[in-house]
């Protein structure tokens, strides 16, 4: 039977998650669809994961390995966890059929939005995965603590599903398709809660979640690099898409002042 501090740790990370779908709401806000919005669009992504990667995923991947593992063990492990992030991102891309070069104009045909809108998906679910568990721990020890968390957690959801709900609403037209995507990330976050209290609540360890947070970093860094950037200079606006980069990495860490 559900306890008192399991439930409130639960709701705390659904509402965490669903912060989510604030950010797809910039599809419903907006009334048609332009090639300099989607370059920014794009952009702003790539800076978004960038900047969570190397600000929040990262740190705290170094933090909680070192705390397990003593500090210079811990620098490695985490640059190891990172490194196998990558790897495991560009196995992962291998395996997907990319546009062929066109031989006929002697350049390479713009990318499949709808398949930057699922990769970013899929990324943004498996960043939202660990934090879930995370924010229940949290929650589950000390409401005050869980609450903070929580809400530091949701203000950058917002952007986040902002990078979701965009490439997909232009790739299929369809702002229900993209908030259903965006939607599917963002229970990502209370499946990571309820992960963690029906069968990792005796296992979860600074080991384990420092290795998470370390894989995960790594997977976006790589869709941000390989993806998102050379997606956004793709339709003749190259310097808005720069400074949309610019500007999602600069966004992320002032949502921890929340």
């Amino acid at each position: 039977m559900i306890d008192l501090p399991s439930l409130r740790a639960l709701v705390l990370a659904l509402i965490a998650g669903l912060s989510t779908l604030l950010g797809a709401l910039a599809v419903f806000t907006t009334r048609q669809r332009s090639q300099r919005l989607l370059a920014v669009s794009l952009g702003f992504a790539a800076g978004v994961m960038l900047s969570v990667s190397f600000t929040d995923l990262f740190p705290n991947a170094r933090e909680l390995l070192s705390a397990a593992s003593g500090t210079r063990p811990g620098a490695v492990l985490s640059v190891a966890a990172l490194a196998g992030g990558i790897l495991l991102a560009m196995a992962l891309d291998h395996l997907v059929p990319h546009e062929a070069f066109d031989q006929a104009t002697g350049e390479a045909p713009h990318k499949n939005l709808l398949r930057v809108g699922v990769v970013s998906t899929l990324a943004i679910a498996l960043h939202n995965l660990p934090e879930g568990m995370a924010t229940f721990m949290a929650g589950y020890e000390d409401a005050t603590l869980g609450l903070t968390i929580a809400f530091a957690i949701a203000m950058h959801n917002i952007p986040e599903g902002i990078t979701v709900a965009m490439p997909i609403w232009y790739a299929t037209g369809s702002r229900r398709r993209a908030f259903r995507y965006t939607l599917l990330s963002a229970l990502a976050e209370p499946a990571g809660a309820g992960l963690a209290f029906l069968v990792l609540r005796p296992f979860i360890s600074d080991m384990l979640l420092g290795s998470l947070f370390g894989v995960v970093s790594g997977i976006m860094i790589y869709i941000a690099v390989e993806e998102l950037i050379p997606s956004s200079r793709q339709y003749g606006h190259d310097r808005s898409a720069l400074w949309a980069t610019f500007a999602g990495i600069c966004l992320m860490p002032l949502t921890h002042l929340f």
